[in-house]
């Protein structure tokens, strides 16, 4: 696999979370909050040194329900609201990333993770390479020959055998795995008291989903009782934690090429933000403007 994929893919909705949770808050000396622009667009800049060559695209979720919720009513009913020092601070971000020349999608009733999965197949079955960024463990499901995770805070990639030395199963049963287990961030219950560690062991012992199913009458204990209890639920959970690959879009992985950056408003949005170093770079004439360090 090269070192520089063609085609890289961002999950601008994890980089907002990832930057508002893990770095100290930032303000300007207006007391608008910067930090979780500065945390995203820190990231990208990082991205396009390492892979300058790569066509790139940087994805965030859209407001509104999704089919998913159509599906299941009670999908991601746990969530708080989000905090208001991120929400205002998701339309600055949005706007410096495409003043950077970078394209970004947003895609009406769709999550950014079956566009990002759109994409990755696209590009994949053609036999290119994909470097998907992100912190979100649903996405592990699309890692194959061609398709990479990066986790960009932690520097760590994950190929084909780090998901399964993570998650004890390969790429292809993620979604089964999200299943048994379920996930809190997206409210998808699972099998009560089902653990990664047993849903790894029954995965592992019977091949897939509908195999722990199929033998779910072995399975002794309170866990077979929770597990027998949930059945009918199980396959909706599955799709639920499934991330759609058959998105339409009109855009091609080929077309995600990075256009000229829009200098006055660079100027505009990193004079308002307070970012003076990356302004200053951007007043020097740098290489890449303010995209690059």
């Amino acid at each position: 696999m090269p070192e520089s994929p063609l085609v890289v893919l961002v999950d601008g909705s994890s980089y907002l979370f990832r930057a508002f949770h893990a770095l100290p808050p930032l303000t300007n000396t207006q007391g608008r909050p910067t930090g979780v622009t500065y945390g995203v667009i820190n990231m990208l800049r990082r991205l396009e040194r390492e892979y300058p060559d790569a066509h790139i695209a940087v994805v965030f979720d859209a407001k509104g329900p999704t089919f998913r919720h159509e599906s299941f009513a009670e999908y991601k009913a746990n969530r708080p609201p989000m905090p208001d020092d991120l929400a205002v601070q998701i339309a600055p971000t949005q706007d410096l990333v495409r003043a950077l020349g970078l394209p970004l999608l947003v895609v009406d009733g769709v999550e950014a993770d079956d566009v990002i999965g759109t994409l990755a197949r696209r590009a994949a079955g053609r036999g290119e390479q994909v470097l998907i960024s992100t912190a979100d463990k649903d996405l592990a499901q699309l890692v194959d020959a061609h398709v990479r995770l990066v986790n960009t805070m932690s520097n760590t990639v994950l190929d084909v055998a780090g998901v399964e030395d993570k998650f004890g199963v390969p790429p292809a049963l993620i979604a089964d795995f999200l299943a048994l287990t379920g996930d809190t961030v997206d409210n998808i219950p699972g099998v009560p008291k089902v653990g990664p560690k047993t849903a790894a062991k029954w995965l592992q012992q019977y091949g897939s989903l509908d195999d722990v199913m199929a033998h779910a009458d072995d399975i002794g204990g309170k866990v077979g009782e929770n597990l027998r209890a949930t059945l009918e639920q199980l396959p909706l959970y599955r799709e639920l934690a499934t991330v759609r690959c058959d998105v339409a879009l009109d855009i091609d992985p080929d077309n995600l090429n990075r256009g000229a950056p829009d200098v006055d408003t660079l100027r505009r949005l990193l004079g308002e933000l307070e970012f003076k170093s990356w302004l200053k770079e951007l007043e020097e004439g740098a290489p890449s403007s303010a995209a690059a360090s």
